[in-house]
């Protein structure tokens, strides 16, 4: 016999007429009429091939199969009662590993803060980290690998999105560069030679700061392409190479690699962040418990 072939409600009723040594309390308790019930058993006698019960009075009397399966069907019945019946969430035992998605800026900047807000309020949880081409690789948040991703959100289908802040770049080159001796022109602009920063080849997570060089209508001479902004920033830092930071970044190192902001005639650009997750997890409990901790932290990170 294939549990597929098994109509489930069928045990419910086995359960109840066996509980109750009764078909009409069973079928009060169920909510259906004795025939109803009388039904139900006929079909089971059928699929099991025993009577299963006898009358005897106004009551039943199981029979030696049926005494036999009572309590392993009562235990089947209450632990799927358990599980759909799911405990209230509690952060501090829980246990689950939750996935974030994050270019390598937000894993300077607030990932470490993220990670003592996990420690103080879910010690018990995993945290996991993922660059973007890890997120690509992994099938985005359509897939089961990602619960959050935060950067510039997505407009796909079935997913959820909450603007988190708005990052500005800043134009960096190495302390003693040339550019930073005066107020630089748009010729001398021009003649700078940068570093690109390019995510995930082929995909739309290229440099968003490049729109500021466009805006002002200065061509960017590229000369080197990265896929992570701190890459960019060490390599400016040791080069007559400049590149676009995001201001976070480089409020965060840009001290410790020497590096300095070029005072340039430019447009102010800034990209907006922010926090995106999949429907599939919109309603969980644990996930919303992640993500209300994500959204707090990167508030207290950014100013």
């Amino acid at each position: 016999m294939s549990i597929t072939n098994v109509d489930l409600n069928l045990m419910v009723v086995l359960h109840t007429v066996l509980a109750e040594r009764n078909v009409a309390r069973a079928a009060d308790r169920l909510h259906v009429t004795p025939s109803a019930v009388s039904n139900s058993l006929a079909r089971l006698r059928d699929l099991i091939g025993d009577p299963l019960v006898t009358r005897k009075g106004r009551g039943i009397v199981p029979t030696p199969r049926a005494i036999e399966l009572a309590p392993r069907i009562a235990k089947a019945i209450g632990e799927l009662e358990s599980a759909l019946l799911a405990a209230p969430f509690d952060a501090r035992t829980c246990t689950r590993t939750f996935t974030l998605a994050v270019a390598d800026v937000g894993q300077v900047t607030w990932v470490p803060r993220l990670a003592g807000a996990m420690m103080n309020e879910m010690p018990l949880a995993h945290l996991r980290v993922v660059g973007i081409d890890a997120l690509v690789s992994l099938g985005d948040l359509t897939s089961a690998e990602v619960d959050v991703h935060v950067g510039i959100p997505s407009k796909d289908p079935g997913l959820h999105a909450q603007r988190l802040f708005q990052e500005r770049s800043v134009l960096v080159a190495r302390r003693g560069h040339r550019i930073l001796d005066a107020k630089p022109s748009r010729r001398a602009l021009g003649e700078l030679r940068h570093v690109r920063v390019d995510m995930v080849p082929g995909k739309n997570f290229r440099d968003a700061f490049a729109a500021t060089f466009a805006k002002a209508g200065i061509a960017r001479a590229i000369v080197m392409t990265v896929p992570t902004f701190t890459t960019a920033a060490e390599v400016v830092a040791r080069t007559d190479l400049v590149t676009m930071l995001p201001t976070s970044l480089f409020e965060a190192k840009g001290k410790s690699l020497g590096l300095r902001a070029v005072a340039a005639p430019l447009p102010a650009h800034g990209i907006e962040l922010a926090m995106c997750w999949h429907e599939r997890t919109h309603a969980d409990p644990a996930a919303r418990a992640f993500r209300d901790l994500v959204r707090r932290v990167v508030g207290e990170s950014t100013p």
